[in-house]
């Protein structure tokens, strides 16, 4: 379906070599725009011609210069030479032009789309073919920083918008012939260039052809960013958990198509998709690769402690309280229950009326300009939580509680991730405020069964944990060094595991380097004559 009945009514159309009746077409198709331009010209003086362009989207400098002034004036090389009309579309292309991104075209549906798209169209009266030359040049914005996942080792580079901009980002740090970009264009009014790129020979191609397969069946007006995109090819859009990984880090993007995965790039959208993922991506960062392995297990299990907190640390706190307050000790259980003693509803009330409370102004303070919404952020929590607590809505240790819940949402890196364990943290204090612990324990059990049910493009979601994978599992929890790991994850069934030369255990060998050389010395020592005198021969 075409939303333009002038195209459709023109689809298969050709152009004429009337220059009068092609111009009156294009401007037919395209309606009255005050923004298209139409100069007219002569071809070395003799042809008569026309140049179409869009000025808010070409760059006049490459028109003007590389374009008109080779067409206008004869170059030397072409002085006293016959210039017949039927040999003048290769004389241009071959000969005059320069420029490298010029193509013929006779379909006046293609030339209307390669003009909206900011090239340049020229119509030569007498030949029906027309030339098309890449001229587009659209404002950007310079690479920066990225805003959504802040980088503490690793460098300072995010995507931005243009997706030729973003694809050189990735071909910058994979200067292999085995790194392939498909594109194909989706919607059907923005028509909008989407890339998927992987790794030849280690990304499985049955994937590759899900990935390419799901892409072409999507029809839909317009799609405006990867989140359009995402919507259409995930396994289960029921589930709150997200089945693809958007990234704002080309160094995270390499770093999952060296496992075996495939980056999926929007023109216009600063995001790349991964895909497939499995849950315990959502709380690795690249920051655990950067740093050492000590260093990056550590800070791993308090993510992942952070994670659990944000989930069940409310609905325990409310089934404690309500069901069970003999397991908590005598002096605290006897401190909660005096400062309960003036709050007229249930724990679980309270819990949801704050944890309420909290969700809108988090969504109020990420609305906010970034001068205000920091200061509204702290106001907003010492003043609501201080006033609930001596109108006697809340207790102190509920406060508490959910600002721990909070800051551990917080600290998992995927916002995606953490919005989904927002949300089921509501039903499971639900269950915890009718059943108590037994409702704690079975939510968490079906939250596990449709984890365990979940699929990414045909890797299982809890991978490698489930189904189990040897090589998986030594970077769940903790993050081994690097040289424990020489084989890719099995649960991407990548076409080329191996990714660590084998028996390349340099960093255990490091601790031997100079032993020869100390051979027959005292004690392993160096010699105790430091004369220098043998300094000067360095030079």
């Amino acid at each position: 379906m075409v939303p333009s009945k002038v195209i459709e009514e023109h689809s298969d159309a050709p152009t004429t070599s009337s220059l009068k009746e092609t111009e009156e077409l294009i401007k037919e198709i395209l309606g009255e725009n005050d923004d298209l331009d139409i100069k007219y010209f002569k071809i070395f003086g003799q042809y008569h011609a026309a140049v179409f362009y869009f000025p808010n989207l070409v760059n006049m400098e490459i028109i003007n210069i590389d374009i008109l002034k080779p067409l206008m004036y004869v170059p030397e090389h072409l002085l006293g030479r016959e210039k017949p009309l039927l040999q003048l579309i290769d004389l241009i292309l071959n000969e005059a032009l320069y420029h490298c991104q010029a193509r013929i075209e006779s379909n006046i549906e293609k030339l209307i789309e390669v003009l909206l798209r900011g090239e340049t169209v020229i119509c030569i009266d007498g030949i029906q073919e027309a030339i098309h030359i890449g001229t587009r040049s659209i404002e950007k914005r310079s690479i920066a920083q990225p805003e959504t996942e802040q980088v503490i080792l690793g460098p300072r580079e995010g995507f931005i918008e243009n997706i030729a901009t973003n694809i050189a980002l990735l071909r910058y740090r994979l200067p292999t012939a085995d790194f392939q970009v498909k594109t194909m264009n989706i919607g059907r009014l923005t028509k909008s260039t989407v890339a998927y790129c992987y790794l030849k020979g280690i990304a499985n191609e049955t994937v590759i052809k899900e990935v390419e397969k799901r892409l072409s069946e999507i029809d839909i007006d317009a799609i405006m960013d990867v989140g359009y995109l995402e919507q259409f090819i995930e396994d289960n859009p029921f589930s709150p958990f997200p089945q693809t990984q958007s990234t704002e880090r080309p160094d995270r993007t390499v770093a999952n198509l060296i496992e075996g995965r495939v980056a999926i790039l929007v023109d216009g959208s600063p995001f790349a998709l991964m895909v497939p993922v499995v849950f315990n991506q959502f709380y690795q960062t690249t920051e655990d690769y950067s740093s050492r392995f000590l260093m990056g297990s550590f800070v791993r299990m308090a993510r992942i402690l952070a994670l659990v907190f944000s989930l069940v640390f409310p609905s325990l706190y409310v089934s404690l309280i309500s069901f069970n307050p003999e397991l908590l000790p005598t002096e605290f259980a006897v401190a909660v229950a005096g400062g309960r003693a003036g709050v007229p509803f249930p724990a679980v009330f309270e819990v949801l009326i704050i944890e309420v409370a909290m969700e809108v102004l988090r969504e109020a303070t990420v609305r906010l300009p970034k001068q205000v919404g920091g200061a509204l952020s702290i106001v907003g929590v010492l003043v609501i939580g201080q006033a609930a607590v001596e109108a006697g809505l809340s207790s102190p240790i509920t406060v508490v509680v959910i600002a721990i819940t909070t800051i551990g949402s917080f600290a998992t890196p995927a916002y995606s991730a953490a919005f989904a364990l927002r949300m089921l943290r509501f039903p499971i204090m639900i269950m915890a405020g009718i059943f108590g612990l037994y409702g704690v324990v079975i939510g968490i059990i079906f939250i596990f069964n449709h984890m365990l049910s979940l699929k990414s493009f045909g890797v299982p979601y809890m991978a490698p944990v489930s189904p189990e994978d040897y090589q998986g599992i030594k970077d769940v929890v903790f993050r081994s060094p690097l040289w424990w790991m020489p084989k890719r994850p099995n649960f991407l069934h990548p076409d080329n595991r191996n990714r660590l030369k084998k028996n390349n255990n340099t960093v255990l060998k490091h601790s031997k380097i100079g032993n020869d050389q100390r051979e027959g010395l005292n004690n392993g020592g160096s010699e105790r004559n430091h004369n220098t005198s043998n300094i000067d021969n360095l030079n």
